[in-house]
């Protein structure tokens, strides 16, 4: 007899409650419901089900040996899966949500390209702050930089790090001179950015320890990015911001970035999609995309 179908069967008859269920469920009889068992029960020289005329229930090796079966069938399925969704091409239509900036300047432009390549994909994609929960908003995916919140029914794969640096036009640093160390930033005038009436820290990375948070004090709080890039470029001030963002105007040299040589910041950057057995063509195809071409354009 074929062991794993064997498992399944026996996994089948706990889970309904009878060999019959279990026959009706195989469309088999019920002595060959019972063949399967026995067979397993030979093989391996224990008991794992004791059955009476009126109620049957698992022996304690019965119950280890019925959970490694499920975990064993599950990957069994997932396996399965990974070729069969490898010979699906995705299809149909792929709700994304991501944060503004990003989403245009790296994800929006993946996808695009992947949606060429894949003619029955449609993309339908948001530009907007985290939403609260994805399932209910009907999302098939998400995009997020920075720490998770909960992740309850959610499955996520870290696809690339967002690398930060502190950057100023050259005029700023002319007048008030360019900071040898981060300890000189207390004495800089700092562009903040102020998300949902949060000011965050800038964060530089500590061998060994958690990163070093400094909170930048200045004039001006914005709450966009790009902004914030385009007032540092006006001497305003220095600005913390992801070096994807800023690379065009560093290699023009309107912003000059400090602490050269020194590990910057990263962000780790997460896809977000619902839990689920199989994880759809359409999906799968995106977030392989964006991880395989990410990391080139965030750091």
């Amino acid at each position: 007899m074929d062991r794993l179908t064997s498992m399944a069967v026996f996994v089948k008859a706990v889970d309904l409650g009878s060999f019959a269920a279990a026959a009706d469920a195989f469309e088999m009889s019920g002595p060959m419901v019972g063949k399967h068992v026995r067979f397993l029960e030979e093989r391996l020289g224990v008991r794992l089900l004791n059955r009476t005329t009126r109620r049957q229930s698992l022996t304690d090796a019965g119950q280890a040996y019925y959970e490694r079966c499920r975990a064993v069938l599950s990957e069994a399925e997932a396996a399965d899966a990974v070729v069969s969704d490898g010979l699906s091409e995705p299809h149909g239509r792929l709700r994304v949500t991501m944060p503004a900036l990003l989403g245009r300047h790296c994800i929006a432009p993946l996808l695009m390209k992947l949606a060429r390549k894949y003619p029955r994909l449609e993309l339908d994609l948001s530009f907007g702050d985290p939403i609260a929960n994805i399932v209910e908003a009907g999302y098939d995916l998400a995009i997020r930089t920075g720490g998770l919140d909960d992740q309850s029914g959610l499955t996520a794969r870290r696809i690339a790090g967002q690398r930060m640096v502190v950057c100023g036009a050259r005029s700023y640093l002319r007048t008030h001179g360019k900071p040898k160390s981060i300890d000189d930033l207390t004495a800089h005038q700092a562009i903040i950015y102020r998300r949902s009436g949060r000011v965050r820290p800038w964060l530089f990375p500590c061998e060994g320890r958690p990163p070093r948070e400094v909170m930048p004090a200045g004039r001006l709080r914005l709450d966009d990015l790009e902004a914030i890039a385009d007032a540092a470029a006006n001497g305003m001030g220095l600005a913390w911001l992801p070096l994807w963002l800023v690379r065009e105007r560093v290699r023009a040299g309107v912003l000059v970035p400090l602490f050269e040589g020194r590990l910057e910041f990263l962000y780790d950057c997460h896809a977000l999609w619902p839990r689920s057995p199989r994880m759809p063509p359409k999906v799968r195809a995106a977030v392989d995309t964006l991880a395989a071409a990410l990391p080139k354009l965030m750091t």
